[in-house]
């Protein structure tokens, strides 16, 4: 097979000149008599058609990332790394101009203040957004259509760098919220073209970057059946089997002995065949060079030629990298891959280009035509302000907020993120059109502001600039400190040592709230920090969590400080004590309490929290009551026989109402109704709470009351067993509303379990190929160290 390596180096070479993006002709072109060109055929058979005319050397080329194409067929290069994690943003795929037209677009919050708002029509609408951002690149040559987003791990460990990306810890909410987001990046759930491909990563059980000597690239995840289903496979099914994504990204690390872009238990019998995610031949691209790692450090496969086998025959369609390219040739040859496995991998990928009407005429779509006219239209403007407020959380208030400002008010704006530019944005992030910070707001204010950064970033132990802080806090009548961490600490490839505030951090704090004047303390960055210290400093009028708000951060902030917006949001995960780093080590996959582990999120911890998941103060407040049901008992084989869902966990139970009445004074306020059950029901331990429902609710007046229907399926009354299958149990059950309810509703299932989902039992746990220790992780934190065989 010489040849074919030849042609692969030749071919790799020019592959770099992909820019600009371009279509086939189906009009004139080599291609314009085969059936891919055909609009009235399938994508299936469009597909095929094309597929059937590539050489051997032409499939085997076209299995990375960058795709060359066919040049004598009429095939551009395309480029499939395009990414859009809050907003079209740099990466391979993306080409912003120097100046002028496309050299910005819409920069949204991170995912975890997005999350924050609790609001799926808003997150469909900022998807919407960026789907539209990202196809007029497109049609102006700087974009291709596939893009790689979103991150939908549940973020269960604080100290996870990457945790800023995703909406928060709970299964059942980043469920929903991938659900609108779907929807809104793709066009819908089933349209006949696509506004973009949305691909979900990170499957499975991804939520380490490089932990006390523990690397992604090798950590093996050991996850119980029981824990896969319950916590770390729920936003996956959402994308999969009911949401309809385009593409899925397989990860880094392996789960219990696999690489999971080796896995065929989960790339085919779970995601493929049990979630039925094949109606649209849809594709699974690799992690960025995850196929090498499969080799090594996974020594998974003896062989390169093995690992890209083994990926390919697994069902990962596409890689990441040019490691498919550089050894699919010889795996071909040594008869470890096929034809018809390689065809099978092409066909689903230029399927793909086919619903995104890559082939088709320009005046036959709705997307080709949009332009840089579409990019950061007022109306996107609008809503990238709306967004950052409706996530920001307020934490803590005595009273001072929201602050009464004259004209001769005088402001301190103090800390690192004060004046916080690109910082706002978190990572994956775009060129934004404008960056307004809390210091450029409250400029805005016509009042007389002092700014002194201060040495208050979290990596800076000195207090050699403080002497400024202290001059800027004097002549000044209201203390605003804006700190906590940024990417400098949290990020891809790097997590988290601490979960505290620096000394230094809370010793300024603490000086600053002795002057006696009204301190507010803004808490950004995205994983949660102890905030104990501050919220239960007498001195401290007032604790705010922003997040990463996006390019009009600064201004939502102002506005909710002093009263022209109101704060609803809330907490998207557990805001654990300082000292849960020691109780519980990151490579502990467990969510029950247990050895080592004080238990994970708000469903499973022990301890006292900071600030429970959910938690949210408003500037007035909120009387809630339930409907009754027309029932207490219910009987489960008469639910379970009106059941006419092909998958029974969606099958409707009830749909509750919930009347919310604004008891404050003045105030008008959004309220987010967030529905927990609880009870004495499935197998032991019963978790403390779990969310299975929330609405929010909009500009709530004074002695008004608003209704939110919250809607419960069989799904959501359901426990998973130990070996995966999600069952309808009898016992009692109470669905709560808040984090400390002010209603509660009671109900009995009665009668015999019923099985809702049986889960395809995995394999045997699979014998690593390594023959000595040299790839291994670090030691767990509890003196063991963590080497699985």
């Amino acid at each position: 097979m010489r040849s074919i390596f030849a042609f692969t180096a030749l071919i790799l070479a020019n592959a770099a000149s992909a820019y600009p993006f371009g279509f086939p002709d189906c009009v004139n072109g080599p291609l314009s008599k085969n059936t891919v060109c055909d609009t009235t055929a399938s994508p299936l058979d469009r597909a095929t058609a094309l597929i059937s005319l590539f050489t051997t050397e032409e499939k085997l080329n076209n299995t990375g990332s960058v795709s060359p194409g066919v040049p004598r067929l009429g095939l551009p290069p395309y480029q499939w790394w395009q990414e859009a994690l809050h907003g079209v943003a740099s990466s391979p795929g993306v080409n912003f101009s120097s100046s002028g037209n496309y050299s910005y677009a819409t920069s949204f919050p991170q995912p975890i203040l997005l999350g924050a708002a609790f609001d799926d029509a808003l997150i469909t609408a900022v998807a919407t957004v960026i789907s539209t951002e990202a196809r007029a690149f497109n049609n102006d040559g700087r974009a291709g259509l596939d893009f790689w987003t979103p991150n939908i791990n549940p973020f269960k460990d604080p100290r996870w760098g990457r945790g800023q990306e995703t909406p928060g810890e709970d299964p059942f909410h980043l469920s929903s919220y991938v659900h609108a987001l779907i929807d809104g990046l793709q066009g819908g759930y089933a349209p006949k073209y696509k506004r973009i491909v949305a691909t979900c990563k990170h499957w499975a059980g991804y939520d380490m970057e490089t932990w006390n000597g523990n690397f992604r690239y090798q950590w093996d995840a050991p996850i119980s059946t029981q824990d896969l289903v319950e916590y770390y496979a729920p936003p996956f099914q959402s994308c999969a089997r009911d949401s309809n994504v385009g593409a899925f990204m397989c990860s880094y690390n392996a789960v219990n002995g696999r690489p999971t872009c080796a896995d065929p238990y989960l790339l085919q019998t779970i995601l493929r065949e049990h979630w039925g995610w094949t109606n649209e031949q849809q594709w699974i691209t690799s992690d960025c060079d995850a196929i090498q790692n499969i080799y090594l450090p996974h020594e998974y496969a003896a062989t390169r030629p093995q690992a890209v086998a083994d990926a390919l025959n697994a069902g990962t369609d596409l890689n990441c990298g040019t490691y498919y390219q550089t050894h699919l040739p010889a795996a071909l040859e040594q008869g470890l891959i096929n034809i018809t496995t390689l065809d099978r991998a092409l066909i689903r990928q230029y399927s793909s280009l086919v619903r995104l009407g890559y082939f088709d005429p320009a005046d036959v779509q709705p997307y080709r035509a949009l332009n840089f006219g579409n990019v950061d239209t007022p109306q996107a403007q609008r809503l990238a302000y709306q967004a950052a407020v409706e996530g920001i959380t307020l934490l803590k208030n005595d009273g001072t907020l929201p602050l009464s400002i004259k004209p001769e008010s005088s402001i301190a704006m103090i800390g690192d993120w004060a004046n916080a530019t690109t910082q706002m944005q978190g990572n994956y992030y775009g060129i934004a059109p404008y960056l307004h910070s809390p210091l450029w707001a409250a400029q805005q204010l016509n009042v007389t502001v002092n700014y002194a950064a201060g040495d208050s970033s979290s990596g800076d132990p000195t207090t050699n600039n403080n002497l400024q802080v202290f001059a800027a806090a004097n002549k000044s009548d209201i203390i605003v400190f804006a700190s906590g961490i940024d990417n400098s600490i949290e990020s891809e490839d790097k997590d988290r040592v601490s979960i505290a505030w620096t000394g230094e951090q809370l010793d300024l704090i603490g000086e600053l709230a002795a002057y006696g004047k009204p301190m507010i303390v803004l808490q950004m960055g995205g994983g949660q920090m102890d905030s104990g210290p501050i919220a239960n400093n007498p001195n401290v009028s007032a604790l705010l969590w922003g997040g990463y708000p996006g390019q009009d951060g600064g201004l939502a902030i102002m506005d909710i400080l002093t009263g022209k917006k109101a704060p609803a949001g809330r907490l998207p995960q557990t805001q654990y004590p300082a000292n849960y780093i020691a109780q519980v080590p990151m490579t502990n996959m467990s969510l029950r309490p247990g050895l080592n582990n004080p238990g994970r999120t708000y469903k499973w911890y022990t301890g006292k929290p900071a600030f429970d998941f959910g938690y949210g103060l408003h500037y007035t407040n909120f009387s809630a009551s339930i409907g009754s049901l027309e029932a207490i008992t219910f009987n489960i084989s008469s639910l379970v026989a009106g059941c006419k869902e092909k998958y029974m966990d969606r099958c409707p139970f009830r749909s509750l109402p919930v009347k919310v009445t604004n008891i404050g004074g003045t105030r008008t306020s959004d309220y987010s109704t967030l529905a927990f059950l609880t009870g004495s029901f499935g197998p032991k331990p019963y978790p403390k709470k779990s969310l299975v429902a929330y609405q929010r609710l909009f500009n709530i007046s004074p002695g008004v009351t608003a209704m939110a229907m919250l809607n419960l399926t069989l799904g959501s009354l359901s426990r998973v067993d130990e070996m995966g299958n999600r069952i309808l149990y009898p016992g009692e059950y109470a669905t709560m509303i808040d984090t400390q309810p002010p209603a509660m509703l009671n109900f009995t299932l009665v009668g015999e379990p019923a099985m809702l989902d049986k889960w395809p039992q995995p394999p045997p746990r699979v014998p690593r190929n390594n023959t000595g220790n040299y790839f291994v992780g670090g030691f767990d934190g509890t003196g063991q160290s963590v080497i699985y065989s």
